[in-house]
C-alpha cells in the first residue's frame, strides 16, 4: 500500500536523486560510523547512508514506514530501527564505546528548533550533523550579529558549534512540494567551545535577551542581573540582543554567575 505523506509528521519525502547524491556526497559516510538518521521516511537517504558504512540506526515516529523501511533497506547492512519520538530519545545511549554519532536526516520543519535544542543538550556525544531544514531556519543558525536573523537560536547554537550551510533545496525536490525553500547544514562541536559555567542561567539570559530584542541589554535583563555586572563583563547594556556576540553573552552569563556567588 502506497504511503500517503502525514502532514500531522511534517512529512514531505525527498524525491531528487540529484539532491539525495548530493546529500551523501556532503556527509560521506564511511565503515565503521556510529551513523543515526532522524526520520528516515521512505528512506531515499538510508539506503545510501546504510550501504557506506554497513550499520545505521534510524529513529522514526511513524510506525507505519517501519516494514517497509526494514524491506527496502533489506540486504544492505544491518539497519537497526528505533520507533520513537526523536524530540524525547535518548540519542547518547546509541554511542559506541570510544566513539560519538553523526546525525543525519530532513528534518519535518514542525520541530526542527525544539529538536536542535535537544540535540544541543546531547552535544558531547555527537561528532556531526548533517540536516535538511527550512532554509530560514538555516540562515538564523548561521547569523551573525547585526543580522536580523541573527536570534536566540543563532547564540545558543553558535556557543557550542560551528554552523556551515551548505547548499539550498528547492520545494520540487519533494513530495508533497513544501511552501518553502530548503538547505543542507553542517553543523560541527567545537573542538574548544568557550566556557559556559552555568548553562542553565546561560540559556535564561539568552531567551530573555532575544524575548525583547527591541530593547537594550540594561532593560531586557533588568530582572536577571544587575548593573555592575555588564561593566565586570565588558558589555554595554545600551546594545540591543541583536548586536551582542556570542562571546559578550557568555561573558554576561559568567559574569552574573560571579555576582550570585
Amino acid at each position: 500500500m502506497k504511503h500517503h505523506p502525514r502532514k500531522r509528521f511534517g512529512q514531505n519525502f525527498l524525491r531528487d536523486q540529484g539532491v539525495i547524491r548530493r546529500i551523501i556526497t556532503s556527509i560521506a559516510p564511511a565503515p565503521g560510523d556510529a551513523l543515526v538518521e532522524i526520520g528516515p521516511g521512505q528512506g531515499a537517504i538510508t539506503t545510501g547512508l546504510l550501504r557506506a558504512s554497513g550499520t545505521l540506526d534510524v529513529v522514526e515516529l511513524d510506525r507505519d514506514l517501519v516494514r517497509p523501511l526494514a524491506q527496502r533497506c533489506a540486504g544492505d547492512g544491518e539497519l537497526r530501527i528505533h520507533s520513537a519520538d526523536a524530540l524525547t530519545f535518548d540519542f547518547c545511549s546509541l554511542t559506541p564505546a570510544g566513539g560519538r554519532l553523526r546525525v543525519v536526516g530532513n528534518l519535518p520543519y514542525n520541530i526542527s528548533t525544539p529538536l536542535l535544542f535537544h540535540l544541543l543538550e546531547r552535544i558531547d556525544c555527537i561528532r556531526d550533523m548533517h540536516f535538511m531544514l527550512q532554509r530560514e531556519v538555516v540562515l538564523r543558525m548561521a547569523a551573525e550579529p547585526g543580522c536580523k536573523a541573527y536570534g536566540r537560536l543563532s547564540v545558543m547554537l553558535q556557543s557550542r558549534c560551528r554552523v556551515t550551510p551548505l547548499f539550498d533545496v528547492p520545494p520540487a525536490a519533494f513530495y508533497p512540494a513544501p511552501r518553502v525553500d530548503s538547505a543542507f547544514v553542517r553543523i560541527t562541536p567545537l573542538a574548544d567551545p568557550p566556557v559556559i559555567r552555568d548553562p542553565a542561567r546561560f540559556a535564561r539570559l539568552v531567551a530573555s535577551a532575544f524575548n525583547q530584542r527591541r530593547k537594550t541589554l540594561r532593560n531586557s535583563l533588568a530582572k536577571l542581573i544587575g548593573s555592575g555586572v555588564f561593566e565586570q563583563a565588558g558589555v554595554d547594556p545600551s546594545l540591543r540582543a541583536d548586536a551582542l556576540p556570542v562571546a559578550g553573552f557568555v561573558r554576561l552569563a559568567n559574569a552574573s554567575c560571579n555576582s550570585a556567588d
